[in-house]
């Protein structure tokens, strides 16, 4: 078998002539065998020749490489930059995010790094919120939360499912909010003109349908059966607002079918709260559901503490 053994006191991308050699064999007749496979007889002074210039051509490549390497660089980098400029005619809608995380970024990060530091580090949220996932009622800007103070999680029609409806995205951040958190408060959300429960209160009780979303509204059906009964005189319209305050209750009640909250909440170390926007109005009503095992009237649960804002 041919080896190739580079000379210690050369450049190895310069062999010599001898650089070559092969072990004392026994010639075979009409073929040579290289490396485990088998080749034509090759003349020895074409295959130095082959080698040789083959190196040599590499030996250039790098060199000229080398050399040209700190201004392809720098002709790179421009280039980049020319892009990273022109590119932003090219952002459209997330030219305005690009902005408004810069100036976040500023406030935050630049010119108070050490609670930037500290929210980098761990979270201690005030806060468990479950709202709407609807564009315009989105609680950090209409409750002023600031990074670190909400734990959030956001579905259609802000509903909470029941203990035995099984995983979801939302008993899983509730979960982790009041097990791993501890957070003390748990906030539903809800709000006006909600297109979630539009769709709880027209959806037809025999329709077989396989929507997504019929199939999650449906989890606040209590809410819906409750509002036919206390208002079902009224307009569509007014008995959707009825029922956007009812599904809130509807949740909150839910809330307290996970073990580990009732058992905070039975301890006095976490609190249910409702809470509802009017953004055709501006309002903000906030209330808290108070329950107690041996409630006065035979009832555990009771609305407490509730105060409009507007």
């Amino acid at each position: 078998m041919a080896t190739i053994r580079p000379s210690p006191s050369r450049d190895p991308l310069r062999p010599s002539s001898n650089s070559l050699s092969c072990p004392s064999r026994a010639p075979l007749p009409s073929s040579l065998q290289i490396c485990g496979s088998l080749r034509k007889p090759l003349k020895s002074e074409d295959t130095h020749l082959r080698i040789l210039g083959s190196v040599k051509r590499r030996s250039i490549q790098i060199m000229e490489a080398s050399k040209e390497s700190p201004g392809l660089t720098r002709e790179h980098m421009d280039k980049l930059t020319k892009r990273s400029e022109e590119t932003d005619s090219d952002l459209g809608p997330f030219l305005d995010l690009k902005n408004r995380f810069l100036g976040y970024r500023r406030r935050t990060f630049l010119e108070d790094p050490v609670s930037y530091q500290k929210l980098a580090e761990a979270q201690e949220p005030k806060f468990m919120v479950v709202a709407c996932g609807d564009s315009r009622v989105c609680p950090s800007n209409i409750l002023g939360f600031q990074p670190g103070e909400a734990f959030m999680i956001r579905n259609v029609a802000n509903l909470v499912p029941p203990f035995a409806h099984g995983a979801s995205e939302t008993n899983a951040a509730l979960e982790f909010a009041v097990n791993t958190l501890k957070v003390p408060n748990i906030l539903v959300i809800g709000h006006s003109r909600c297109g979630g429960i539009q769709a709880l209160m027209s959806m037809k009780e025999e329709a077989d349908s396989r929507s997504f979303i019929r199939d999650w509204v449906f989890v606040g059906k209590s809410a819906r059966l409750s509002t036919k009964a206390a208002a079902g005189n009224l307009s569509f319209e007014q008995q959707c607002k009825h029922c956007e305050k009812e599904s809130i209750n509807g949740s909150l009640l839910n809330l307290l079918t996970y073990p580990w909250i009732e058992k905070r909440v039975n301890e006095g170390t976490l609190s249910i709260h409702g809470g509802y926007y009017d953004f055709v109005n501006c309002t903000f009503e906030k209330w808290t559901l108070d329950y107690k095992e041996n409630m006065e009237g035979g009832s555990k649960y009771a609305i407490k503490d509730r105060c409009f804002w507007g």
